[in-house]
């Protein structure tokens, strides 16, 4: 039996899109048939065994489009192996550290505990000014924030690697 797996996200400026095109990218290596789609254009699970499904965070939220897309289909995600992932925090360090907390939104902690995820991880992020509005570029002046890729590929690649090994052992 082929196993398909939909790698959705959601991302306001790339960083998130390109986590989730690296996941995608190991899953195919791995032998899986794999999708990877922004969540908002997602119109049917059911051709899908598991489900990936990332976002960007933004001061302890997900984007709109996962949080909608978790919501929408926890019905049919429970019926399925999911993994989740956020990307986000900027800087040197353990990402959840430097999460200060805000590692998975709380808003959406009932659903995910509904759906049971094999795993909930978060990745660091990465910023470049030059994509930034104006506010925003204020915002991460002002705040003194860290800025660049502070992306672990090595990580990144690891745990999707790990997801294709469960799911070949499932089937």
């Amino acid at each position: 039996m082929e196993i398909r797996v939909l790698v959705a996200y959601a991302t306001k400026y790339g960083a998130t899109a390109e986590i989730a095109a690296r996941i995608g990218q190991t899953l195919r290596e791995a032998g899986l048939a794999t999708d990877v789609m922004p969540a908002g254009q997602v119109k049917d699970l059911a051709p899908y065994q598991a489900v990936v499904l990332g976002s960007a965070l933004y001061m302890g939220r997900w984007r709109k489009e996962a949080a909608n897309f978790l919501q929408h289909n926890e019905k049919a995600l429970t019926a399925k192996q999911v993994w989740l992932f956020g990307s986000g925090p900027l800087g040197e360090g353990d990402p959840v550290e430097l999460a200060k907390g805000w590692g998975f939104p709380k808003g959406l902690q009932a659903v995910a505990d509904r759906i049971r995820p094999r795993d909930n991880t978060l990745f660091h992020g990465a910023v470049d000014l030059q994509k930034l509005n104006p506010l925003e570029r204020w915002m991460f002046k002002n705040a003194k924030s860290a800025v660049g890729d502070f992306r672990d590929w090595k990580m990144i690649t690891s745990w999707a690697t790990g997801i294709a090994e469960a799911l070949k052992q499932a089937a």
